[in-house]
Formats: C-alpha cells, structure tokens, sequence
C-alpha cells in the first residue's frame, strides 16, 4: 500500500473554508483529510489528537498558526503552512474552491512530490 499522508485543514470555526477544502479534497486517494476549527464555536474543534494524527496542517491565516503554536507546545507539532485565504467566501463558494485547491495541490507538490 501506498504511504498516504494525513493532511488537517484548520480555519476559524469549521464552518466555510476549512470545511470546503475537507469536501472538495475528501476522495483524494493521495492522502487522508480532517478539517477543524479553533474557534470553541467551531462545528468540530481542532483537539491534540487532530494533530496527532496529523503529518501536514493547512491553516488559513499566520494568527491561526500561531494559535495552534501557542495552544499545544507541549505536543510535537507537524509542519504548519499558512495558505493566506482571507474568511471572504461562503462553504463551497467556487472561488474559495478554486483557490484551495490551487494552494493546497502546490503545496504537496513541494512537499510531497504529488
């Protein structure tokens, strides 16, 4: 079996961008995909064993990077990389679509070699 890494997408509260790109990546035989939020509204929040699990966060903004740096130093984080989309767009809007899954494919492309 082909090594599939884990990948979690993180956005302020699980409700548009993060959840978009688990929906549009989700059948992606080339990894595993989780979204989550960090907001304590968040339809499902980040916890220690997302990033766990985890070989690869997305996060939206440099301040949620920061947060998931502050929140859980004592865990042995992945690599954390910023895509910068603003929270502009509703869950699947075709540009956030477009955008996501332009960032995130050049990203594994880079760190993955796919």
């Amino acid at each position: 079996m082909t090594y599939r890494p884990n990948i979690l997408v993180v956005c302020g509260r699980n409700k548009k961008r993060s959840r978009t790109a688990e929906s549009v990546f989700k059948n992606d035989n080339r990894f595993n995909i989780r979204s989550a939020g960090l907001s304590p509204k968040s339809d499902r929040k980040i916890s220690g064993n997302d990033l766990s699990w985890s070989d690869l966060v997305f996060v939206m903004e440099s301040e949620q990077k920061k947060k998931i740096q502050d929140l859980y130093r004592h865990l042995q984080l992945p690599p954390v990389e910023v895509l910068d989309i603003p929270d502009d767009y509703e869950f699947m809007d075709s540009e956030l679509v477009e955008i996501l899954t332009d960032k995130i494919n050049n990203s594994l492309k880079t760190i993955y070699n796919f």
